[in-house]
């Protein structure tokens, strides 16, 4: 954290000082900003943040226990000083262009602007921006790893991509950080602009649109035009990277051009400026590939991680690392050496019966199901089986049915042996399985059924792959299996 004073962040959050004293006003935030009073560090600053279940104004006790010199909040408090801001109604009225994010959200976005803002100021602070209905977080991932070779990086913790995310990230930010890695999701119009005030890029990268949050945005139409905020925020001479193989995705291109950005695609199409050529993958699921770069240039790179869609996300990374003057044969071995960061996406465990656990039930969307499932296929062994343990996608809107049952053929089209269908929103996965010539499948009612069913059935050779959304449960259940703490 770069020090700042209380009145430093009153006047940047619009707030004030309480008490209102010159001690109070010269007490300097010099540790860890934090929105759990149980991670307060003496020297930090407590965030109370109002959520779904807890009112963080109850934890400011705790907070000043735990060594916080003081809390941002919206009242005053007797437990230690504090930034005020105001609730200012007319912000949280709904306005189709704006969040109606509460003044404490707001004011911590502000706070985080002003830490970026005075880092940048220091040394130049190089900024990218990634979004995508799928790969955000295995994208950032690689990014961190690849651009720490250039200098000192700060990406996200987890998949911290949100209002609170994204500036618990970006306070983390110190005097010598050159490379800000900013991963940024949206449940809607104007979350991801809102993110970009927090922490402007000067290379966005957009992975894909897909039907993530469906339900919420209406159509994949929509969503594109949320996704293409965190390119119409680019400065002019910004770079925008595209990927070539998404034709939603391509189409951003015409903002860049609107906001004076230039761009750079990438993909597997013959037109993609940066693309992979040769594409293959190993028994554990890995892609290897030849990476042809700007000019022509042509290096190998084979991946740690599971699933060939992330020969798209290392393209991305790629692009932006060749932007920042990395040369492509440092870009090609730095992929290389790069390893999964992040718990339950395409998490291999081989447990010593022989049985093979793939936890990718982080998160999912249609799109996501479908790689996952063409990584179990490609991960068969000679002997065994291979088994999807499927649960519910939400947010997906009436569509739901469809898109579960389309997952089921996927499944029958790639060979996968047996489909367990876990809780009732993957039952149609199960049916149209089953229709499009499946071998078995199993419908229970939720992960712990699912686990004596599986724990029962599996053997030596077998592939099982957990997925699911976030709220589904099936990464509990990928752990269990996988004989992992959670």
């Amino acid at each position: 954290m770069i020090p700042l004073t209380l009145r430093e962040i009153a006047q940047v959050t619009g707030g004030r000082v309480h008490p209102d004293t010159p001690e109070a006003g010269r007490a300097t935030v010099t540790a860890a900003v934090v929105t759990d009073s149980r991670e307060v560090v003496p020297g930090g600053l407590y965030v109370a943040r109002r959520g779904d279940s807890a009112d963080g104004h109850d934890f400011l006790d705790a907070a000043a226990a735990n060594g916080a010199v003081a809390a941002l909040t919206n009242r005053e408090s007797a437990a230690l000083p504090c930034v005020v801001v105001e609730e200012d109604p007319a912000r949280l009225s709904s306005r189709p262009d704006r969040p109606p994010y509460d003044a404490v959200t707001r004011a911590f976005g502000a706070l985080a602007r002003e830490v970026h803002d005075r880092c940048d100021a220091r040394g130049g602070l190089h900024t990218v921006a990634v979004t995508g209905s799928s790969g955000k977080t295995s994208t950032k991932d690689l990014m961190a790893q690849v651009l720490a070779e250039l200098g000192p990086t700060l990406a996200p913790e987890a998949s911290y991509n949100s209002e609170v995310g994204l500036p618990l990230t970006v306070c983390r930010l110190t005097e010598d950080t050159a490379y800000l890695v900013a991963e940024m999701g949206a449940s809607g119009a104007g979350h991801i602009d809102h993110l970009t005030q927090i922490a402007p890029p000067t290379v966005s990268v957009v992975l894909n649109v897909g039907s993530a949050h469906l339900g919420e945005f209406g159509s994949r139409e929509a969503i594109a035009q949320a996704k293409s905020e965190i390119v119409a925020a680019l400065p002019a001479g910004g770079l925008a990277v595209l990927n070539a193989d998404d034709p939603a995705v391509a189409a951003m291109a015409a903002v860049a051009e609107r906001v004076g950005a230039r761009v750079v695609t990438v993909g597997r199409a013959d037109h993609a400026q940066v693309r992979a050529e040769q594409v293959t993958l190993d028994d554990r699921g890995r892609a290897s590939f030849l990476l042809r770069g700007g000019g022509g240039v042509t290096e190998q790179v084979t991946l740690r991680l599971a699933g060939e869609h992330h020969v798209g996300n290392a393209l991305a990374v790629a692009a932006v690392a060749a932007e920042w003057g990395m040369p492509w044969h440092q870009v090609a071995s730095a992929l290389t050496r790069a390893e999964p960061r992040s718990r339950a996406r395409m998490e291999v465990t081989e447990r010593e019966d022989g049985v093979t656990v793939v936890n990718d039930a982080y998160n999912a969307n249609p799109e996501s199901m479908r790689a996952a499932l063409h990584a179990l296929a490609a991960m068969r062994r000679s002997q065994g089986r291979t088994v999807a343990a499927i649960g519910g996608m939400l947010e997906l809107g009436p569509g739901s049915d469809d898109e579960h049952a389309a997952v089921g053929r996927t499944a029958a089209e790639l060979g996968v042996d047996e489909l367990v269908a876990v809780g009732p929103l993957a039952e149609p996965a199960a049916t149209a399985y089953l229709e499009a010539g499946g071998d078995v499948a199993t419908t229970v009612t939720d992960r712990h059924e699912a686990r004596t069913h599986l724990e029962a059935t599996l053997r030596d050779g077998d592939v099982v792959l957990l997925k699911s959304s976030r709220d589904s449960g099936l990464r509990l259940l990928g752990d269990e299996l996988a004989g992992v703490d959670a």
